[in-house]
């Protein structure tokens, strides 16, 4: 048995069978062949497998995800066919004396190169679809097996390098049991998003993708961070009932439901959840969600080969609204960037694309794709209470260019008829420093804040929070980043205004406390989180909250921080 230490990054148990999602090494030497008929049946035969494979993906996708995420894998079946593609291979298998392998990358890639430079964007799209068909039909050469997780049937724990946020929202909750990563933290979207599909995750171990092999029975403990590999039946049978203890544990947390979340001495704060998806809107009624305190739109706009349509973002934003039933939904416009890509777009590389171009700097710039979501949104105002929030926000100029496109909207759908709410909130996230120190002038004007802890920590300490090696300062509870809380949720309340926040930090145990004692007014955090944070704030006093954070905001350390609020609340 091997024993693994990660980062607990999504609470609970998970027991089965690994399933690793790595590249397969599709690496071949050029060679010679004295039999081109042979070889020419060989790549035939692999054209065939990928045929049958590809139609069986595509027939699941249409059940499972829809006909839309079932187009893309249409367009690989009429690539996988094309004579003008696999002629000129066999061509080349015979009149150079080449293996299938050689032939059919050449090809491919003189293909790819040619769809590239073209000036038709759907024609360059193709290029994608050749890279994908080449792939899978060079991996039947190989006899090299491609994995696909949303096409898993079996119940499975994923180990993977890491996984993109596009890779776990594709992940099918019934077989997907919990996964385990070499790297990320618990801020990293792969880890948000498990929290968000409530399965057990440890990221963060280094070597699990090399100690970990498919079909291995492996543990994940979600609530310590460790991972299993191959346990004896005793380690088993412990974690069953370790299992049983926390939906035990579970079960008392959802005795509070519907109850409101109250302070042990009457005060009222708003629970709200972070969701991805509409689909994610079961687990914030479930859990008893007061409110969407974060609707990540970037969503919409991943897993596919093209922008979502004015009329698909409209559904999503309707469906949310309606199935919120009149509680505040706050919507974050496009937050693409960092390590949230958009293939189609075709952005350039950036040395530091988490402070380049990126969230509203990038709508601002590519105003068609800002426009279309916010004519969306503003249809869809209608059916709820809808918030619209911009993301990345550095100076005024920003929010008043932002805001001034979404008047702009406004005043033609109204000339169009359409009708549109009267009042919809506007507020930002605050996740630079420098909006923090002018939280002042901000709250003059925005509706509300929204702090976004995981970014505004990683830009105050200096520190990429998915860099392992300067993890140790991602430091949520230092005396610098609660006293830039402080300023921004006393700017907000000098207006008239509220102030949420809607990172990882509302929803910490540790925080919690003081964020109370901060007067924060609404938590926002992964849906499984709420249950587990109202029975606390049950049992504080906001008072000696109070007191308990005038005392941290002039520490100097965050284990002073930690071990204080240990105190004040054991």
């Amino acid at each position: 048995m091997t024993f693994l230490h990660g980062i607990a990054a999504s609470n609970g148990i998970a027991i089965a069978k690994a399933y690793r999602l790595v590249e397969p090494d599709l690496s071949f030497e050029k060679k010679t062949i004295e039999e081109p008929t042979t070889e020419v049946e060989r790549f035939r035969k692999a054209l065939m497998q990928s045929n049958t494979e590809l139609e069986g993906i595509r027939d699941r996708a249409k059940v499972d995800l829809g006909a839309d995420k079932a187009a893309i894998f249409e367009a690989h079946l009429l690539v996988l066919n094309d004579p003008e593609l696999t002629g000129p291979i066999e061509d080349k298998i015979k009149s150079e004396n080449v293996n299938a392998e050689a032939a059919l990358k050449e090809t491919a890639d003189m293909f790819v190169l040619m769809f590239e430079q073209m000036d038709n964007e759907y024609m360059r799209e193709r290029a994608a679809d050749i890279r994908d068909v080449t792939k899978r039909v060079l991996s039947h050469l190989l006899d090299v097996e491609i994995v696909n997780p949303s096409m898993i049937a079996e119940e499975v724990i994923i180990v993977a390098e890491d996984l993109t946020p596009s890779d776990t929202a594709g992940l099918n909750r019934q077989f997907v049991k919990g996964f385990t990563t070499n790297i990320g933290g618990r801020t990293s979207h792969s880890a948000i998003m498990a929290r968000s599909l409530e399965i057990p995750a440890v990221v963060g171990t280094k070597t699990a993708t090399e100690e970990i092999h498919n079909g291995d029975l492996v543990i994940v403990d979600g609530l310590k961070g460790e991972v299993h590999i191959n346990p004896t039946p005793e380690l088993v049978e412990q974690y069953r009932k370790i299992s049983k203890e926390f939906e035990a544990q579970k079960a008392e947390w959802a005795k509070l439901v519907n109850e409101k979340t109250v302070s042990a001495d009457g005060h009222h704060v708003e629970l709200a959840a972070n969701i991805g998806t509409p689909n994610d809107l079961k687990g914030v009624i479930a859990n008893g969600g007061e409110a969407v305190g974060l609707y990540r739109t970037e969503f919409l706009y991943m897993g596919r080969e093209q922008l979502p349509t004015e009329e698909e973002q409209f559904e999503a934003y309707k469906a949310v609204l309606e199935g919120m039933e009149g509680k505040p939904v706050v919507v974050r416009t496009l937050d693409i960037g960092g390590d949230k890509e958009l293939p189609y777009l075709e952005l350039p590389k950036e040395m530091n694309p988490f402070l380049g171009f990126r969230a509203i700097r990038l709508c601002l710039e590519e105003q068609g794709i800002f426009r279309t979501q916010l004519r969306a949104l503003l249809r869809a105002s209608i059916y709820g209470n809808l918030k619209i929030m911009f993301p990345m926000i550095a100076t005024l100029d920003e929010f008043r260019d932002a805001k001034a496109i979404l008047e702009e909207e406004k005043q033609k759908l109204l000339s169009e008829g359409q009708k549109v709410a009267d009042k919809i909130e506007l507020g930002i996230m605050v996740e630079i420093p420098s909006t923090a120190i002018l939280a002042d002038q901000f709250a003059k004007e925005v509706d509300f804040f929204s702090i976004g802890t995981n970014d505004l920590i990683q830009y105050t300490m200096a520190a990429d929070r998915m860099n392992q090696r300067v993890s140790y300062l991602y430091q949520p509870y230092s005396p610098s980043i609660l006293r830039l809380v402080k300023m921004v949720i006393d700017a907000a309340h000098a207006e008239g205004k509220w102030a949420g926040m809607c990172g990882e930090m509302a929803g910490d145990e540790i925080a919690i406390p003081v964020l109370l004692g901060l007067g924060l007014d609404e938590f926002s955090m992964s849906a499984t989180s709420i249950l587990k944070a109202r029975s606390l704030i049950r049992k504080l006093n906001k008072a000696d909250m109070e007191k308990l954070t005038q005392k941290v905001l002039n520490m100097q350390t965050t284990s002073q921080v930690i071990e204080a609020v240990k105190n004040a609340t054991n």
